[in-house]
């Protein structure tokens, strides 16, 4: 489990986020159309970050076929998530937590000697916003899309 609040089959809290390009993206504006997919990252350009972004990236087409949307969310600014997004060519948006309020709710934070930082997270979320798929670090793209398929 990620957090005590955020359980399987529980409803996602709702937020508005915005992203690289200042467009306001909201969670609940997705349910009953499509699925949803958040991968909370520590830092733009950083290894594993890529590593992770790039294999969905790689896989883009399978979330594509399954009609799942997906969001990276971090506390970069715009500038920094248009960077790693452009130098990678990412298709999914990346989203702006700058004061960490989503990922805290999200149970994607660990304080760690007074420091909020971000727990590399996913959490798949079906169309009638319940949490399908909670799980920390790098999980395959294929574990992910099996979970969102049922």
């Amino acid at each position: 489990m990620v957090a005590p609040a955020l359980a399987l089959n529980s409803l996602a809290p709702d937020f508005t986020l915005k992203d690289a390009a200042g467009h306001p993206i909201t969670l609940s504006s997705f349910r009953e159309k499509k699925p949803v997919v958040l991968f909370f990252y520590p830092g733009d350009m950083t290894s594993g970050c890529t590593l992770q972004l790039c294999a969905v990236r790689d896989d883009w087409s399978k979330f594509q076929h399954a009609g799942i949307s997906v969001f990276g969310i971090n506390h970069g600014d715009a500038g920094s998530h248009k960077a790693f997004s452009q130098k990678y060519s990412f298709p999914f948006p990346l989203l702006i937590d700058k004061d960490k309020k989503v990922s805290t709710r999200y149970g994607a934070v660990r304080k760690i000697v007074g420091v909020n930082l971000i727990r590399r997270t996913v959490i798949g979320i079906d169309k009638q916003g319940r949490v399908v798929y909670l799980k920390r670090g790098m999980p395959k793209n294929a574990e992910i899309l099996k979970a969102l398929s049922k």
